[in-house]
């Protein structure tokens, strides 16, 4: 374990090209996204600039971006530490997704064709792969892509838009009920896709509904369960 608490191999490679202010910005998101850096972390510029392997300049400049954007706060003489998000964050942020998600549905059921559901299916297989795996990270990476693909499938680029602006945090909030809900959440995939293939637009839009509400309660039962 380092010591800023990253697991070893956790700390993705800066790929080049690209502005370094813009792939240190990255990496560190994806770091707090995936909890490698655990909500309430602190967050030391020189080790983390030293884990990335670039001055402490751009990892400052990171920070005070992520701290705009909320993901981190920067408090007096205490340096940058990983939000805490509230339960009432978590609880608008998951409820607008599921505003987004079911009309996605919808719409997924009214435009997908064979391919699209094929894609589906694929991703569904390689989560339930994951789960059984017992491969948490997988399993919220496929997780994430799967919606991503409904989404597409939906063929809005405004509503794909706005989800894309809370598709972080919707991870962010996944990975620590992803073991909880488990295999589940993949049965209730597997249905969402019959539900597309099917054409019935109106049964798509309850499955996600509930789907995604699911995970919604999970969250906030996550410390008792």
């Amino acid at each position: 374990m380092l010591s800023t608490g990253l697991p070893h191999g956790a700390v993705p490679r800066l790929e080049r090209p690209g502005p370094l202010r813009e792939r240190v910005y990255e990496a560190l998101l994806e770091l707090i996204t995936t909890r490698a850096l655990r909500p309430g972390q602190h967050l030391v510029e020189s080790e983390l600039a030293g884990h990335l392997g670039v001055s402490r300049q751009p990892v400052r400049e990171a920070l005070q971006r992520l701290n705009t954007e909320g993901w981190v706060d920067l408090r007096p003489a205490q340096g940058a530490f990983v939000h805490e998000p509230t339960e009432e964050e978590a609880d608008q942020l998951l409820t607008v997704r599921t505003l987004l998600e079911a009309e996605a549905a919808r719409l997924a059921a009214a435009h997908a064709d064979s391919a699209g559901v094929a894609a589906l299916e694929e991703l569904c297989a390689e989560g339930e792969q994951a789960v059984a795996a017992e491969d948490v990270d997988r399993a919220v990476a496929l997780n994430a892509a799967f919606h991503s693909k409904v989404m597409e499938l939906a063929g809005n680029t405004v509503l794909a838009g706005l989800a894309a602006q809370v598709d972080r945090r919707v991870r962010w909030y996944y990975t620590p009920v992803a073991r909880q809900r488990g295999g589940q959440s993949w049965v209730e995939h597997r249905e969402l896709i019959a539900a597309i293939d099917a054409r019935d637009e109106q049964r798509a839009t309850r499955l996600m509904r509930e789907h995604t509400e699911h995970t919604r309660r999970s969250y906030h039962e996550r410390e008792t369960a």
